[in-house]
């Protein structure tokens, strides 16, 4: 129940910053274009797969690169634009996001962390 929670929740808020991105630079004001309906399946799957819900990191503190470098070069220029403009657009979600961004991370995300740094350093 709660991972279902987490889930929705991750999906709207990145769906939010999609749609305001698409709205913005590729100037679709009623739906998604085709590039951004892509790369809104695309982040949607790879939540339904993430190994860290319900206690997901935000992506920027993720231990796990998950996107393909190309799909995360894009969802980077999704964030850099709609994050400011998510204020005005969604508080709520917002607020939901950077209480994320700063709560501690869960006993799994340290441990792939440390794991993944083992692993650098060797």
């Amino acid at each position: 129940m709660k991972k279902d929670k987490a889930l929705k929740e991750e999906k709207e808020t990145i769906s939010l910053m999609i749609g305001l991105y698409c709205r913005g630079k590729h100037d679709h004001p009623d739906r998604l274009c085709a590039e951004c309906q892509e790369l809104e399946a695309y982040a949607h799957r790879r939540l339904e797969n993430c190994q860290f819900m319900p206690q997901k990191p935000v992506c920027a503190r993720c231990p796990i690169y998950c996107y393909k470098p190309a799909a995360r070069q894009q969802m980077r220029e999704v964030m850099r634009y709609a994050g400011p403009r998510m204020l005005i657009a969604a508080p709520a979600a917002t607020v939901r996001h950077l209480w994320q961004s700063f709560k501690p991370e869960s006993q799994r995300v340290r441990q792939t962390r440390a794991r993944t740094f083992k692993a650098k350093t060797l």
